[in-house]
Order: C-alpha cells, then sequence, then structure tokens
C-alpha cells in the first residue's frame, strides 16, 4: 500500500503531465545547458513516482524509463538535496547499481539537485552524470541547483496555464448545467402550484394535494441543487481548521443527517472507523456525507439494496478513509475525470449537479491529501481519500 508521501508525490506528477508527454523544448534546453555548465556528456530530468523513474528530458542519452531498484536519483531522493559523488563506485549508495557496474552503463561521476514543486514535494531530480571520475566546482553546483530551480518553474508555468484553459472552459459548462438543471425543478414547481391553485378547495382536495406535494418535492430537489453550489464554491475558498477529530463520530452525525434517505432506501452502514484524524471536522463531514449518500444513491439506482461499509486505515504517514459499497463500478477511464465539476459516471437519471465528488477533492486537497475511486471488493466502488498526518 502506497504512503501518504508517495501518493502526494504522485499527485503532484500528475498535475504536471509530463511523464510520457512529448519532450518539452524548455526543458530540453535545461538539460543541454546543465550538461554545458557541469562539463559532462551526460544530463536529465528524472521524475520519480511510486513506480519507476521517468526521464522527461535528456542528453547524451535517450529518454527512459526505469524501475526504481536500477535508480540512481531514486536512492538519493528520501533525501532531497544536491549530490555529488566524484566515483559512483565508491558510494555504498550506488557501487552494485547497474547504471555503475556496467550492466547497463559505467557511470563514475554523478551529481544531481532535487526538484521541489512549491508544495514542497520532491517530484525528481535534475542529474548530470560521466563515464570519467570527476568533481563540480561551487559555481558549477550552485548552476545545478539554479536549473533544478528552473525546471519546477518551467512546469508551474505550464500547469498554470493548461489549468487556466480547462477552468474557463469548466466554468462555460457549470453555468450550462446549473442553468437547466436548477430551471427544471422551477418550471414544476410553477406547474404544480398552479395545479393547485385552480383545483376547486372543497371539490378536488386530493388532487390539489397530490399537486402540492409534488411541488415540494421539486422544491427539496432545488434547495439540495444550491446547498452543493455553496459548499463547492465555500470549500474552494475555505482553510481547514485542524483539530483532532474522532472519524466514528463524525460518521454517526452523516448518518444522521441522511437518516431519511438511509432508511428509505433500505441501506445498511457498517463503520469500522475507531480512531482520530488530523483534519478540519466540519469539511471531513461535508466530504464523507457526499461519499456516503453517493453510494447509497447509486447502490439504489442499480436495484440493490445499499450495504456501505466505511473504514480508516492508519498509514505510516498519516490515514487512508475508504467508502465501500455494493453498486456498480466506475468505469476506470472515467474515475479521474468524475472529481470534475458537472461529471457522472453513473446513472445520468440520478437527481444532482454532478459536484459532489468535485466537493470531495477540494476538501482533500485543502487537507493536503488526495482523494480517488477504485473497484470495490463487494463489487461496487470504493471511494478513497488519504489525510496526511502534517
Amino acid at each position: 500500500m502506497s504512503t501518504a508521501q508517495e501518493v502526494t508525490r504522485r499527485y503532484a506528477i500528475d498535475r504536471y503531465r509530463i511523464v510520457g508527454a512529448v519532450p518539452e523544448p524548455d526543458l530540453q534546453g535545461l538539460v543541454e545547458l546543465a550538461a554545458t555548465i557541469c562539463g559532462v556528456t551526460t544530463a536529465v530530468i528524472n521524475v520519480i513516482d511510486d513506480r519507476a523513474q521517468h526521464q522527461v528530458a535528456a542528453v547524451g542519452i535517450r529518454a527512459a524509463s526505469c524501475s526504481l531498484e536500477d535508480s540512481m536519483c531514486a536512492a538519493v531522493l528520501v533525501d532531497p538535496r544536491r549530490v555529488v559523488v566524484a566515483d559512483a563506485r565508491r558510494d555504498p549508495r550506488f557501487r552494485e547499481n547497474p547504471f555503475v557496474t556496467g550492466e547497463v552503463a559505467h557511470v563514475r561521476f554523478y551529481a544531481s539537485s532535487p526538484l521541489v514543486t512549491p508544495a514542497g514535494v520532491a517530484i525528481g531530480t535534475l542529474c548530470v552524470f560521466d563515464d570519467e571520475i570527476g568533481e563540480l566546482s561551487d559555481a558549477s553546483a550552485h548552476a545545478l541547483d539554479l536549473l533544478a530551480h528552473q525546471v519546477i518553474d518551467v512546469l508551474e508555468l505550464r500547469r498554470a496555464t493548461r489549468d487556466l484553459t480547462e477552468s474557463n472552459t469548466q466554468l462555460e459548462q457549470f453555468a450550462t448545467q446549473v442553468s437547466h438543471d436548477l430551471r427544471n425543478p422551477l418550471t414544476a414547481l410553477a406547474g404544480f402550484l398552479e395545479l393547485a391553485a385552480d383545483s376547486p378547495e372543497m371539490v378536488d382536495a386530493p388532487h390539489a394535494a397530490r399537486s402540492l406535494a409534488r411541488a415540494e418535492s421539486a422544491a427539496a430537489r432545488m434547495t439540495t441543487m444550491v446547498t452543493d453550489l455553496l459548499d463547492f464554491a465555500r470549500v474552494g475558498g475555505s482553510r481547514p481548521r485542524f483539530t483532532r477529530v474522532d472519524a466514528a463520530e463524525i460518521v454517526d452525525a452523516v448518518r444522521e443527517d441522511l437518516d431519511d434517505a438511509v432508511v428509505g432506501a433500505g441501506a445498511e452502514i457498517v463503520v469500522d472507523a475507531a480512531t482520530f484524524v488530523r483534519a478540519d471536522d466540519t469539511l471531513l463531514r461535508v466530504l464523507l456525507q457526499n461519499l456516503i449518500a453517493n453510494a447509497v444513491k447509486f447502490t439504489v439506482a442499480a436495484g440493490r439494496v445499499p450495504r456501505v461499509v466505511v473504514t480508516v486505515q492508519e498509514l505510516p504517514d498519516g490515514w487512508r478513509l475508504v467508502v465501500d459499497d455494493n453498486g456498480d463500478p466506475v468505469d476506470p477511464a472515467l474515475r479521474d475525470r468524475m472529481f470534475e465539476p458537472m461529471q457522472r459516471g453513473h446513472d445520468a437519471e440520478v437527481q444532482g449537479l454532478g459536484i459532489g465528488l468535485a466537493t470531495c477533492r477540494r476538501i482533500a486537497h485543502a487537507h493536503g491529501g488526495h482523494i480517488g475511486l477504485d473497484e470495490s471488493p463487494a463489487g461496487g466502488t470504493r471511494a478513497w481519500v488519504v489525510l496526511p498526518a502534517a
């Protein structure tokens, strides 16, 4: 199981969308400059996730990927700082490495500077090496650090430009969908009230009562939509107030809030969350309420009696909250997209704006954590959230 730190690093890398992408010319220019300044034949930008090392730009060799076990840079990323090794054969971290022994290459001189995001996450290195023993002057070492910072600046600029473009597109889609979804219950509300008003008070009271009940239902749907919108907007600008939160108490409060929906669906909610986590109790309640409500709602839509299992697992550096259901699993190709506003991966007929998971993602990110979807052991969907301890 991945630790919270590994999940955080993988998420930071995924946001840049550079693994497997066409090499960025600006990054290529930086590795060429690094090789020239450091007087070596080879320089690479390595991005290291929890599965492999990926060379996203290189000079002197062809960019490729390798396992973490074979990666020299993965061995130094546990303590992200500049590393300079004159002869890798004499360094216990590297002397058995295939890039040193001749199995893959004959690296002797090695130097690297970590790539650290603005959030403080080390995602890889700017690395230079040669097949001859060497040294690095103070000026060259300082230049290597500066170039590593420039790599992050390039990645951040690309990410910000892309996010801005996507945000504008999403905002337009969001406004269109909200207008459509709110118009429907408003139209229904007006129609049912008109029917009730036209019914003679004594002669057609049952018909008037039915119309008013349907009007009340339409108003309730509209209220839910507005509440979802406010939650989504509020979370975007809020800063968590971290306290020591009893996860089991939060789930109990959520069950009480959802009582009508749970009882009406005949749902069973099983809780194994007897632990404390570091979180904002209000935001955590909104997050779990969305996840549990989704589990109940979409399991009913799949034609099954819901059984929802909520667990909290302790990690070495945080916690993993899991909500499993016995409905239908979300298509793997849609799982990431489900966290964007207005996206629905299950039954499109189910009421809602499709922003519940987007709100959950905002809450997870506000805590410095991450969220995802998998297939549940019960055959349905598993929603998981990783919260870091610090």
